[in-house]
């Protein structure tokens, strides 16, 4: 039988595999810091005062995705093309979800509408991004390599989850909670598919890599689905509920460095 550490612990360990699971994470942030980055120079007049935040979301991570390059750096490793079956952003994007790269790459001014489905986006794909670290924070706070890092971008991913609810409360409080309600419904529902599909085919490339057996890559896969159909059903209102933050103004205060992990 293996568990979630078991399971991690043998990726970490095996050079191929780390090599693939850095590079998929370092292309996700780093496409997340160009995007931010965009909406930050596109945010209309009236809103103005979000842009440091979402410049602030953005250098996070960017700054991420230099951590990952990091780490592959100290292991001696080269960073792989991501396979486009795992890369999670395009296939949100391609879904409808959140702001297209097309009109991120016209010089219009966004609209509070399209800034609102930034932050419902934002919202539910940084509860996912919280929830995935807590768990590498738990089996790797104390490794050599990997804790430092770890810690730093939970805590970073932590903030982006408080900023993102405490600006659609703000928005909601102002009149658009119906829309904010529909639009974070249609961005979890869309997200855990896109979850499903990009973990099916991580899992699908590790297996190749590590050799394992068809029995335990059926196992795991069974377990994806399983976590899939929770979440269609259930699952999801983790991701919709909107709650006032514990920690308030999380991307107002200073950042904190990138850890020196190469």
């Amino acid at each position: 039988m293996f568990s979630a550490k078991s399971l991690f612990q043998e990726i970490v360990h095996n050079d191929e595999s780390f090599r693939l699971f850095c590079s998929i994470a370092a292309g996700g942030e780093s496409q997340g810091g160009w995007e931010n980055a965009r909406i930050a120079a596109l945010v209309p007049e009236s809103e103005r005062a979000l842009a440091p935040k979402i410049s602030r979301h953005g250098a996070d991570e960017d700054k991420h995705g230099r951590i990952f390059n990091a780490l592959l750096k100290k292991r001696g490793l080269e960073p792989v093309e991501v396979p486009p079956e795992t890369d999670y952003t395009m296939l949100l994007e391609r879904r409808g979800i959140g702001l297209s790269h097309a009109r991120l790459k016209a010089d219009q001014p966004l609209t509070t509408r399209d800034i609102i489905t930034y932050l419902a986006h934002s919202r539910v794909t940084e509860q996912r991004a919280a929830e995935q670290m807590a768990m590498l924070l738990k089996h790797f706070t104390d490794h050599p390599d990997l804790g430092r890092a770890v810690r730093m971008i939970s805590a970073d991913e932590d903030n982006h989850l408080a900023y993102s609810h405490e600006e659609l409360l703000r928005y909601a409080a102002a009149g658009h909670g119906r829309f904010i309600r529909r639009t974070l419904r249609e961005c979890a529902l869309a997200e855990i598919r896109v979850h499903r599909d990009v973990s099916l085919a991580v899992m699908a490339r590790m297996g190749h890599l590590l050799g394992w057996s068809r029995t335990r890559s059926t196992m795991l896969a069974a377990g994806i689905h399983a976590v899939y159909a929770y979440e269609r059903l259930a699952g999801r209102r983790r991701m919709v509920t909107l709650r006032p933050p514990r920690r308030r103004d999380a991307l107002g205060r200073p950042a904190a460095a990138a850890p020196e992990v190469a």
